[in-house]
């Protein structure tokens, strides 16, 4: 498989996983500040272990990408996963989308692009 393919299918998982992480994150309804108990709360919250599996799912692909490419260019791709969570969020938790953060996010592209031609 090419290695620009396992970047990308690990940069799509990291922002899958964080955005179940924010989805179980949300649901909790627990006010406790003891550690313990927080720690529970999230170890027995279905959409926060998804998104730990695919977290982790998406470490070992990276890992196998960075087999075959040099990390100054791989590690820049990682920065879509910025722009993949802002949309999932925008989509999916209606978070607003500034012209501010737009333009930032297009920065990103315009330099994983940058990057990759080279």
């Amino acid at each position: 498989m090419p290695s620009i393919v396992l970047i990308i299918i690990s940069v799509i998982l990291s922002a899958c996983g964080q955005v179940a992480m924010k989805m179980g994150a949300s649901s909790l309804t627990s006010n406790n500040d003891m550690l313990l108990l927080k720690f529970l709360h999230y170890f027995t919250n279905l959409p926060i272990m998804v998104g730990l599996a695919l977290y982790g799912l998406s470490a070992f692909i990276w890992i196998a990408a960075l087999e075959k490419v040099q990390l100054s260019y791989a590690y820049p791709m990682a920065a879509l996963g910025y722009v993949l969570v802002a949309v999932l969020s925008f989509l999916i938790f209606n978070e607003p989308l500034s012209l501010t953060r737009i333009a930032g996010l297009a920065i990103i592209v315009v330099g994983v692009v940058v990057i990759s031609q080279s």
